[in-house]
């Protein structure tokens, strides 16, 4: 079940990562904490929703037991936020998103988690292709890149700070998804390797206790998630309407929240499949670039070239033989 949820991830945080960057134009310098403010708004509707109707337990606790993996989730988006203003949507987010194969790469020597050797294959074609995909725009002649742009409508200069976003990003996000499947591990055997068997059920605080074995279900989890961005949300609305006093549009403003809309379903389905297989859905959700990739050609108008597709047919094969393997273990 747990590719089913990856997939709808993908989907719908690639089109997040679309109306995020129709969201961002170069005229506006708040763009980024708008969006934050977008995406928190949309998750606290959705954490009261789940608190009031849906019944989900939350506390102080939880909130504070998965603040890490919040934290640095939300700071890591803000960055990636501020950098659609400095580069293409279609070479910022394989860079990005090459974070699913950092994280593959820490549960696999950190927490030792095993794959059998064909899945093992489908996550090295995964992450080749989303790797791959990144090298291609990044190798591609000025000429190329400035007919692309002239297509696209805006202009965008190579520079450190325009790389350099992308990566920090990158760097965070991988953290945080690696913080993440440590706090969602419901196997404390797991916790006792990862901190050599210092923490116990005995040593521990009640706060401890309730990090580091797993005592958060996924639906406590994203609740806990949701209002910590509702929270970070609030405080980037009081700084950009408040205090810089800053007017929101109709026009300019809806893309930022159907981009939060789409960023809030696709952390509700990625919670159950990252704690449900880390290490195979990392990978697999790390792909959502190449929706990415297809999205801003059609409706920013950056062209590909038959590298890109090339690229991109690799990471779907690995998709799909994931999917292949999963149908015939019974557990889709």
């Amino acid at each position: 079940m747990w590719l089913v949820f990856a997939l709808i991830t993908l989907l719908f945080w690639s089109g997040s990562d679309l109306f995020s960057k129709i969201g961002s134009p170069e005229n506006d310098k708040y763009s980024h904490f708008k969006i934050v403010t977008s995406v928190g708004l949309i998750m606290g509707l959705h954490a009261m929703y789940s608190i009031f109707i849906g019944k989900v337990p939350i506390s102080l606790d939880a909130v504070i037991a998965y603040l890490p993996a919040s934290l640095l989730y939300i700071i890591s988006m803000l960055i990636g936020y501020i950098g659609l203003k400095y580069i293409e949507l279609s070479v910022s987010s394989p860079i990005c998103n090459s974070s699913g194969a950092i994280t593959a790469i820490l549960c696999f020597f950190v927490l030792r988690q095993r794959l059998d050797m064909p899945q093992t294959i489908a996550v090295v074609i995964i992450c080749i292709g989303v790797f791959m995909l990144g090298v291609t725009e990044y190798t591609e002649d000025d000429e190329k890149r400035q007919l692309r742009q002239s297509e696209s409508g805006r202009k965008y200069t190579k520079s450190f700070l325009a790389l350099t976003l992308p990566l920090c990003y990158c760097l965070l996000d991988s953290i945080g998804t690696f913080v993440d499947s440590i706090i969602l591990d419901t196997e404390a055997t797991a916790v006792s390797q990862f901190t050599g068997g210092f923490l116990t059920n005995e040593t521990g605080n009640r706060f401890l206790s309730l990090l580091m074995y797993g005592r958060l279900n996924e639906e406590t989890a994203n609740t806990a998630y949701e209002l910590t961005f509702l929270l970070i949300g609030i405080i980037c609305a009081i700084y950009v309407f408040g205090i810089k006093r800053d007017k929101p549009t109709v026009k300019a403003d809806t893309p930022k929240l159907l981009g939060g809309l789409c960023e809030t379903i696709g952390q509700f389905t990625y919670v159950f499949a990252i704690s449900a297989n880390p290490i195979g859905s990392a990978p697999v959700i790390s792909a959502y670039c190449v929706a990415s990739v297809l999205w801003s050609r059609i409706f920013l108008k950056e062209k590909l070239s038959l590298k890109h597709y090339l690229c991109i047919a690799l990471v779907i094969t690995g998709i799909i033989i994931l999917g292949i393997l999963e149908g015939i273990s019974g557990d889709v």
